[in-house]
């Protein structure tokens, strides 16, 4: 499945110069744990970076800084993974486990911002998966149950 029809479409941005206290305010009232950092060059929204809550506590709070006084540009994650929205689902899950990352934003084809697909969101898809397959042996006894007859 295309990684595009799993992610969360909505992925929530910020910018470079925003302060790393508003970007914990933005993270609270989306109740979302990380922001993708954006630049907009031409008009198409373009990601650079990404911020965690952990970014935050790591690199902040445990510092004793003030988020007011600090850029999310500072602490942000600039060496940044992105997915194709055209993405096997399967390949995205091996390269987030292979570069131990728990979050990817997704682009379109223009290298635009069109979502971010996180962990839960695999876990969902591959629940899924593992129950259409739970129904493979109740709907193979059932076929069997009518060619008997």
């Amino acid at each position: 499945m295309r990684i595009g029809e799993i992610c969360t479409l909505h992925a929530i941005h910020c910018q470079r110069d925003t302060s790393v206290q508003q970007a914990a305010l933005m993270m609270r009232q989306h109740h979302v744990g990380d922001l993708v950092v954006a630049e907009q060059p031409n008009g198409e929204r373009v990601p650079v970076g990404i911020l965690t809550d952990r970014d935050i506590v790591i690199s902040v709070i445990a510092l004793g800084l003030d988020p007011a006084s600090l850029l999310v540009g500072d602490i942000m994650s600039a060496q940044l993974l992105t997915a194709s929205e055209d993405e096997d689902a399967y390949d995205i899950i091996e390269r987030m486990r292979a570069n131990g990352i728990r979050r990817l934003p997704v682009v379109s084809s223009l290298g635009g911002l069109c979502g971010i697909v996180s962990i839960d969101d695999l876990l969902a898809f591959l629940a899924q998966e593992m129950a259409e397959l739970a129904r493979v042996s109740s709907g193979q006894l059932a076929h069997e149950k009518l060619a008997r007859k």
